[in-house]
């Protein structure tokens, strides 16, 4: 017997609560590469994620962080030793090794504000 695999699209959005949405923006980009897009439509700042790859999406918002629970793992767009070293070069902390899963590998991590993030590389 097989375990099941999940599938990769279950998450429908991501909303992430930054303290500073310059610096926030600044470290995504450097870790995911992915173009960030500054959007004010719901009367706040925020800035929206745009990888490329459909799917889910989300967007940083000036806010208070949440503290424990929440982990939203994102894809990488190279290796995942790759977006780990960007991840601690741009501010943030890497917290776990390297696991592989049948779906690919991934690391935990958490950005400047502390928020947990999973830095996922799709297997081939």
């Amino acid at each position: 017997m097989t375990t099941p695999t999940p599938p990769l699209r279950t998450v429908v959005w991501t909303e992430i609560a930054v303290t500073d949405l310059p610096r926030a923006t600044a470290f995504y980009a450097a870790v995911f590469r992915y173009p960030m897009i500054p959007q004010d439509s719901s009367g706040q700042p925020e800035v929206y994620f745009d990888n490329g790859m459909g799917g889910a999406s989300g967007h940083l918002y000036q806010g208070t962080p949440a503290t424990g629970g929440m982990v939203i793992h994102l894809a990488v767009p190279d290796r995942l030793e790759d977006a780990m070293a960007r991840c601690r070069e741009a501010g943030g902390q890497v917290t776990s090794p390297a696991i592989t899963i049948p779906p690919g590998r991934f690391c935990y991590a958490k950005d400047p504000d502390g928020n947990g993030i999973g830095l996922f590389e799709p297997a081939a």
